[in-house]
């Protein structure tokens, strides 16, 4: 496939933390074309939240190369920031500012102001669903509440891919059947999703990728069709303990 058709191309990443014993990504390689909707899945600890660190250029990798949007990320970080959004597994909002007030800090972040920001805004509490709620201190939101705002953050500079690190963790299947619906209709507009999350239901819904990771490695990946059918195994929750294993990941 020729490379201007890939929204992201890593390769043979490598990165381990400075107390760690063990690396964290162990040469891995991960592809996702424009357009995809990919989800990532893997065990606590196997290096889901690390690549959507490095992806997103948040660190350099120790060893490896990543090209977003045919750009070597590298070379060209400041240029692919502009263009990618951040969704992380933390709730990354101040509690002291209203929704409005949050959404406007991170769009000043990426140099938006003026009409422009104001009409994003108000995009995005749309598509949190936070209408009515728009002018309150999140500190005062449930957590449903600050997910959503969580992603409609992440959305504020109309990027064109989007990495989400478990973004529907913890919360009423309310906020979560919107989210999802938002992300859908995002994706069936172009932008391109990396996802990975624990909840195997989703990916299967979701995804039209999917890539299993363990030990800072990929395992395998392909439509959950494809790997159903490869491995023998009835859905994704059977074919996951079947590749990663029973033991439980704790720590």
């Amino acid at each position: 496939m020729n490379n201007h058709e890939y929204a992201i191309k890593a390769e043979a990443l490598l990165h381990r933390y400075s107390k760690s014993s063990r690396p964290a990504l162990n040469g891995c390689s991960l592809t996702v074309r424009k357009g995809e909707f990919y989800g990532l899945l893997g065990p606590n600890g196997a290096g889901k939240t690390t690549i959507i660190a490095l992806l997103s250029g948040l660190f350099p990798p120790k060893g490896g190369k990543i090209v977003i949007l045919g750009m070597d990320l590298r070379q060209h970080a400041g240029i692919i920031k502009g263009s990618i959004g951040l969704v992380p597994q933390d709730i990354a909002l101040y509690d002291n500012l209203t929704a409005r007030e949050n959404l406007a800090f991170f769009g000043k972040l990426y140099g938006l102001g003026g009409r422009q920001l104001q009409n994003l805004i108000a995009d995005c509490i749309h598509i949190a669903a936070l209408r009515e709620h728009a002018d309150h201190r999140v500190a005062t939101f449930s957590g449903g509440m600050k997910r959503r705002l969580n992603l409609a953050a992440g959305l504020i500079n109309t990027p064109k891919i989007l990495f989400l690190d478990e973004p529907t963790v913890g919360i009423d299947a309310q906020s979560r059947n919107l989210i999802h619906k938002q992300l859908l209709q995002l994706n069936q507009n172009g932008t391109t999703i990396l996802y990975t999350t624990h909840y195997m239901e989703e990916a299967g819904k979701l995804c039209s990728r999917v890539g299993i990771i363990d030990s800072g490695q990929l395992l395998t990946e392909g439509t959950p069709g494809q790997l159903l059918e490869q491995n023998g195994a009835p859905d994704l929750e059977a074919l996951f303990l079947l590749l990663t294993g029973k033991q439980l990941r704790d720590t």
